[in-house]
């Protein structure tokens, strides 16, 4: 049984008796252990789990932003309507005269050919925003009922309204 062997650079190498193999060359060639892999699961699960604990509350927090974010584009489209047609929809008209020239009008002529939105966005849950005239403290309030879709409500399931922005 040979033991040592000499390298290129005339050193001596220990072998391994049995195969004939360096000890490195030999653990290379059989792979991994299933300990080793076991390892390496757990340590992707851990860091999977700590990602989807930070993220998951940022999707909450990034609908209520959103719902706030669509609520100012309403009500400046509904400023505009004002200014050209000297009123905001009436509660029968919703917001829907935001896209077309509602029935009645005064002076349809003032009304703009293109609208005043483009679209009318569903809150961030996919339900309409509602409109409200008159509003708990203005002319008119947009709400959304939040992720509950239910009057009232804590933290992500809050009414978001115009008026409280």
């Amino acid at each position: 049984m040979k033991f040592f062997r000499k390298t290129r650079r005339g050193g001596m190498v220990r072998c391994a008796a049995e195969h004939g193999f360096t000890s490195l060359r030999r653990s290379a060639e059989h792979g991994f252990t299933l300990v080793e892999l076991m390892v390496v699961i757990v340590i992707i699960g851990l860091l999977a789990t700590i990602v989807a604990i930070n993220v998951i509350p940022a999707t909450d927090t990034a609908r209520v932003e959103k719902a706030k974010a669509d609520i100012a584009v309403i009500e400046q489209a509904l400023e505009q309507y004002r200014l050209d047609n000297l009123g905001y929809p009436t509660q029968t008209q919703g917001l829907a005269a935001l896209l077309a020239a509602p029935a009645g009008l005064a002076q349809p002529e003032r009304y703009r050919r293109s609208g005043y939105i483009r679209k009318l966005p569903d809150d961030p849950w996919g339900r309409a925003y509602q409109y409200r005239v008159p509003g708990e403290k203005g002319a008119f309030d947009i709400i959304s009922l939040g992720a509950d879709g239910q009057p009232g409500g804590t933290e992500d399931n809050a009414d978001i309204r115009s008026s409280a922005l």
